[in-house]
C-alpha cells in the first residue's frame, strides 16, 4: 500500500501537466490519446487500447466500444446508425426512413413514401409479415403459412395464401399466378398471357406479341414467347422473341443435348451439361468451341477473342472486357475499360492478394486499393488521401463495409499510417498509440511510450515534455545557438 500514494500523485501530476505547454490534447498512448484527423477536418479521442473511440467530423460523431457496439449520427443529413455486437442487431435511420433488425430475422422498418404517408413494417422472417399505413389499400398481415397477405415482398407485387402451400396467389406487373399444392398445379393469365402445368409432368404458357409507347412516343414491340415442358426438366421446348425480327427457338432433350435457334444466333451443346459446344453469333461476329464448356473454349471474332483450358491458363477479350488466370485460382486478372474510367483487378487465390485500380482516361487521376489478408490493407482514393492498415483480417473479405471498420478494424489494427492528398497531413500510430506522430502545416507532434516523451514542434520553436511534465519551449533561435 505505500506505494499507491506516490503511483496516484504522479498520475494525478500528469494529468495535471497534459493539460499545459501543448497546444494539441493529452497524450497517453493506448490509455487515452485526443489527436486531430489526418484525411478531414475534425478530431477523435481513443481510450483503453482498442476499445473506445469518440470521434468528431465536422457535422459527424461516431462513438464505439469495439467490438461490442458502435453509434454513428450526423445531424445535417438527418442520419444515425447504431450497431450492437455486429451483425447481431443493427439500428439504420436516414431522415423518416429506419430500419432496427436483429439476425435479419426480426425487423422493424418504417418511413415516408411520396405521397408523404407514413408506412411501418414488422417481420419476423419467414414467419409473420406485417405493415400499416394511413392508406387501407397499402396494409397487409401475413402468417406463414396459415393465411396471409403481402404487397411488395419475396420478389412479387401481391401475395396472398391460405394454409401455404395449399393455395397461392401471386402478382408480378399485370401477371397474376394461381398455385394449388406449390409448386406442382398453377395457372397463370396476363395481358396476351396464359399458361398452366402441373410440374414435373408438364406444363405450357403463351404469349402473344404486344406493344407499347417508349419514352419518345414509338411504338416498340414487345416479344411474344410459348413455352413448353414435360417431365421436366428432360424434355422443354421455348421459343422467344415471337413478333420480332429475331425469333428464338429453345430445345432441350436432357442430357442428350440442347440447342439453340435464331436468326442472329446459333448453339448446340451435345451431351449437356458437359459436352461439345459449338456456337455461332452472326449478331456479335465470333464463333466458338466448348469441349467441354466451359472448361475448355476457344472463340474468335472481331470483338471476342477467348482461350482457355481450366484450371491451367485462360484469356478472354469481349469489347471493353479483358480477364485472365494462370492456375486457377492461383492467379486473376480482370480488366474494365469503359471510357473515360479504366478499371484493373489483379487476385491471388480469391481474396488472399487482391489489387484493384481505377483511373479516369481523360484527367489521369486515380484511385488504388490492395488487400493482403490478414496483413494488411492499403487505399488510395481519388483526392490522393493513402492510408494503410496492419493487420486486416475482414477488410479484404468485406470491402469498404462501414460497421467492419467501426466495430473490427481498430481491435487488429497494430498499425495505421494516413497522408491527405490535399493538405500534406500525415499521422502514424503503432500499437495504438503506443508511438504516435501526427504532422500538419502548422506543427509535428512525436508521442512515444504512453507520452512519457513528447516532442511538439512549430514554427515559433519546440516543446518537450518527458514523464509528462513541460520542460518549456525552445525557439528556433536556441536551438541555432546550439
Amino acid at each position: 500500500m505505500r506505494y499507491v500514494k506516490p503511483l496516484f500523485t504522479v498520475c494525478a501530476a500528469a494529468f495535471l501537466f497534459c493539460s499545459h505547454g501543448f497546444a494539441s490534447g493529452p497524450s497517453f498512448g493506448p490509455f487515452y490519446d485526443q489527436f486531430p484527423l489526418t484525411l478531414s477536418r475534425g478530431e477523435r479521442t481513443e481510450a483503453a487500447g482498442p476499445f473506445y473511440i469518440f470521434e468528431q467530423r465536422e457535422t459527424q460523431q461516431l462513438w464505439a466500444v469495439p467490438p461490442l457496439f458502435s453509434y454513428f449520427r450526423d445531424p445535417d443529413l438527418e442520419s444515425a446508425e447504431f450497431d450492437l455486437a455486429y451483425p447481431l442487431l443493427t439500428y439504420d435511420r436516414y431522415g423518416r426512413e429506419y430500419r432496427f433488425q436483429i439476425l435479419q430475422l426480426f425487423a422493424f422498418a418504417g418511413g415516408q413514401d411520396q405521397e408523404g404517408d407514413v408506412s411501418r413494417r414488422f417481420t419476423l422472417f419467414p414467419i409473420y409479415f406485417q405493415q400499416r399505413s394511413p392508406a387501407p389499400e397499402e396494409n397487409y398481415t401475413a402468417l406463414v403459412p396459415i393465411y396471409g397477405h403481402l404487397q411488395n415482398r419475396l420478389f412479387r407485387d401481391e401475395i396472398d395464401f391460405v394454409l401455404f402451400p395449399l393455395y397461392g396467389k401471386s402478382r408480378k406487373r399485370d401477371v397474376v399466378t394461381w398455385n394449388y399444392l406449390y409448386p406442382v398445379f398453377h395457372r397463370r393469365l396476363g395481358d396476351a398471357l396464359s399458361g398452366w402445368q402441373v410440374w414435373p409432368l408438364v406444363g405450357h404458357e403463351h404469349k402473344h406479341p404486344t406493344t407499347r409507347t417508349n419514352i419518345a412516343d414509338d411504338i416498340e414491340i414487345i416479344g411474344g414467347h410459348d413455352k413448353f415442358f414435360a417431365l421436366w426438366p428432360i424434355f422443354l421446348d421455348n421459343e422467344f422473341g415471337l413478333g420480332t425480327d429475331n425469333p428464338q427457338r429453345q430445345l432441350s432433350v436432357l442430357p442428350l443435348f440442347t440447342s439453340l435457334r435464331s436468326p442472329q444466333r446459333d448453339s448446340l451443346t451435345a451431351p449437356w451439361p458437359i459436352g461439345l459446344t459449338l456456337t455461332d453469333d452472326r449478331e456479335k461476329k465470333y464463333k466458338e468451341v466448348g469441349a467441354p464448356w466451359p472448361f475448355i473454349v476457344f472463340a474468335r471474332g472481331e470483338n471476342r477473342h477467348v482461350s482457355r483450358v481450366w484450371p491451367l491458363y485462360s484469356k478472354a477479350q469481349s469489347g471493353g472486357l479483358e480477364s485472365s488466370f494462370y492456375l486457377w485460382p492461383i492467379y486473376r486478372h480482370t480488366r474494365i475499360h469503359s471510357p473515360p474510367l479504366d478499371r484493373d483487378r489483379t487476385r491471388i487465390l480469391f481474396f488472399l492478394y487482391s489489387d484493384i485500380n481505377l483511373r479516369h482516361t481523360e484527367t489521369g487521376v486515380s484511385s488504388k486499393r490492395s488487400d493482403f489478408w490478414p496483413l494488411f490493407t492499403y487505399t488510395r482514393d481519388l483526392d490522393q488521401n493513402k492510408r494503410l492498415q496492419v493487420f486486416s483480417l475482414l477488410e479484404p473479405l468485406l470491402p469498404n463495409n462501414k460497421s467492419i471498420e467501426r466495430n473490427y478494424s481498430q481491435l487488429w489494427s497494430v498499425w495505421r499510417s494516413e497522408r491527405n492528398g490535399k493538405t500534406g497531413a500525415s499521422s502514424q500510430s503503432l500499437l495504438w498509440n503506443l508511438y504516435r506522430r501526427d504532422v500538419t502545416q502548422e506543427k509535428t507532434k512525436t508521442s512515444v511510450l504512453l507520452g512519457l516523451f513528447q516532442r511538439e514542434k512549430m514554427a515559433t520553436g519546440t516543446d518537450w515534455k518527458i514523464f509528462h511534465i513541460p520542460l518549456g519551449k525552445k525557439t528556433g533561435k536556441d536551438e541555432a545557438l546550439k
